[in-house]
């Protein structure tokens, strides 16, 4: 079983930023994949980044260039960070594992934007 705990997320106006973080109870060494999701009210959960073993990173269209994913080993920890925020980025933001074959999630932490 593998925990994953979110935090970092919060009220923050248009244009501004947010760095989320994902801290792993096991080595993210051996993840597969490590990404981020979000659902907002109403909506299916989508995909906002990933990033393989390899450290390939991949963005959903609407989040290219102003998100980043990165990772870091020695904190077991996946980051994203949020620059020039719209109120469409508005969600739950979701932290996800793949250890093969299995999937973990954390718990969510919730990012509002005001206009």
């Amino acid at each position: 079983q593998v925990q994953l705990v979110e935090s970092g997320g919060g009220l923050v106006q248009a244009g501004g930023s947010l760095r989320l973080s994902c801290a792993a109870s096991r080595s993210i060494f051996s993840a597969n994949v490590m990404g981020w999701y979000r659902q907002a009210t109403g909506k299916q959960r989508e995909l906002v980044a990933t990033i393989t073993s390899g450290g390939s990173p991949n963005y959903a269209e609407s989040t290219k260039g102003r998100f980043t994913i990165s990772r870091s080993y020695p904190a077991n920890t996946v980051y994203l960070q949020m620059n020039s925020l719209t109120p469409e980025d508005t969600a739950v933001y979701y932290c996800n594992a793949n250890y093969w074959p299995n999937d973990y999630w954390g718990q969510g932490t919730q990012v509002t934007v005001s206009s």
